[in-house]
């Protein structure tokens, strides 16, 4: 595990994950920074630049220009070592599994070997200091750059997240994280863990938003992000890539639920 520390960051600081290549998400974000005065160096991506829509090399390209500071989510990490699949673990046969292996290939065969370069070398853990508080980032999990955390978890699954965090980094005040694509607040035995969100697909709520967080002072906000939505529908239509998640940005909601715990599914009867 690569873990870099980024020492003391006290202003603001900007945090979202998963771009998944909607390149217009990715503007989205880059002008939120720009509006809030929040430099490069406090811009922190959580992974997963890439994957379900259809402008892969330019949500690379842009994410790069932008000098912010990216950890390498499971996309990244499948994609540097040219590897078959997108490494989320979807069940055989599942809505998700059927979908990954399209726009995995497709963002595959978009990416140079100088953008597999950048995702090789970038960090897999992240820590820093905030306001006295020692920070963790982490993609998935630290026992698991896939794995899924959600908010309903038991306080076991934190626990040993945490514990296997703090064996690369050090005493850990608060964990930062991303991928599963919902964003939370928990607060657990060992302090608060904290979803940053995405801003490539909306949190399956019926919103077209998609989110990212700002950190100031110690305290989090979670933000909704307008962007342009049927630009990135047509950027993934030009793909030839199958339209489901397309769909899913249009409604707001995602087009399947395979990977979410039940009490987090959306029942079809309750979606406007």
């Amino acid at each position: 595990m690569k873990h870099t520390d980024l020492g003391v960051l006290d202003g603001d600081l900007l945090l979202f994950g998963g771009a998944y290549g909607n390149f217009q998400a990715t503007e989205a974000i880059f002008a939120q920074a720009a509006q809030r005065a929040i430099s490069a160096d406090h811009v922190i991506c959580t992974g997963d630049v890439v994957a379900y829509c259809g402008a892969p090399a330019a949500t690379v390209d842009a994410v790069r220009k932008s000098g912010c500071i990216v950890l390498a989510g499971n996309c990244e990490v499948q994609i540097a070592q040219n590897a078959d699949d997108c490494g989320c673990g979807f069940e055989e046969g599942t809505a998700c599994d059927r979908l990954s292996v399209a726009w995995y290939a497709y963002a595959r065969t978009q990416l140079d070997a100088n953008a597999r370069a950048w995702m090789a070398a970038l960090p897999d853990v992240l820590s820093f200091v905030h306001h006295g508080k020692r920070y963790g980032v982490v993609h998935g999990g630290a026992t698991d750059v896939a794995r899924f955390v959600w908010e309903t978890d038991s306080d076991a699954v934190f626990e040993e997240e945490w514990e296997a965090l703090e064996a690369i980094t050090g005493p850990i005040d608060v964990v930062i994280s991303g991928h599963s694509g919902l964003s939370f607040l928990r607060d657990t035995p060992r302090g608060n863990w904290v979803n940053a969100g995405v801003i490539g697909m909306p949190p399956h709520n019926g919103d077209q938003h998609t989110g990212f967080a700002v950190l100031s002072g110690g305290a989090f906000e979670s933000i909704p992000l307008s962007y342009d939505v049927e630009g990135a529908v047509a950027d993934m239509a030009a793909a030839k890539l199958p339209m489901d998640y397309a769909v899913g940005l249009q409604t707001g909601y995602w087009p399947s639920e395979d990977v979410l715990p039940e009490s987090l599914r959306v029942a079809v009867s309750d979606r406007g």
